[in-house]
């Protein structure tokens, strides 16, 4: 998965975080977009609820690759990670309560933009009421926000 992650860190890259922190696990796209913002050399949106909001600012950019972070049930262990294909979300049996927006969220870029598009989606153990995540979204936010620490060393 990481290999995968990273071969999408290549050209112009933005980095869209989408969570609403206020539902626990969910929040982790948006965590990580900004834990992430100040450490890589890559344009990282923190969109929160609302990625529509920066659609205008991704297609002026002009990236080669969009990797969006989102919490996504995809049926694992709770903090598990996978690569999704943006092409792929439309048909993707998934449950997310950004599911509709990443779509159309993806749709709106693919039809704008020459852009390759992936989702890095993380497994949440609950989106209850609640500003605190997990310890196993917590562990797996400190292992992405180092892997993609390092990943930038070694470019």
């Amino acid at each position: 998965m990481l290999r995968h992650l990273k071969s999408h860190l290549c050209g112009k890259v933005v980095i869209l975080g989408i969570g609403n922190t206020l539902s626990s696990d969910d929040g982790a796209g948006s965590i990580l977009a900004g834990r992430i913002k100040d450490n890589v050399p890559y344009t990282v949106y923190d969109a929160g609820v609302s990625p529509e909001n920066y659609l205008g600012k991704i297609i002026k950019d002009k990236p080669d690759n969009i990797i969006i972070i989102d919490a996504v049930d995809f049926r694992a262990k709770p903090g598990d990670c996978t690569i999704l294909e943006g092409k792929d979300i439309k048909t993707a049996n998934l449950f997310a309560t950004h599911n509709a927006s990443i779509s159309l969220t993806i749709s709106y870029l693919q039809n704008n933009l020459q852009a390759d598009i992936i989702v890095l989606a993380i497994q949440p153990k609950t989106v209850a009421f609640g500003d605190k995540v997990s310890k196993e979204i917590e562990e797996a936010l400190v292992k992405l926000e180092e892997w993609f620490g390092e990943a930038e060393e070694k470019r």
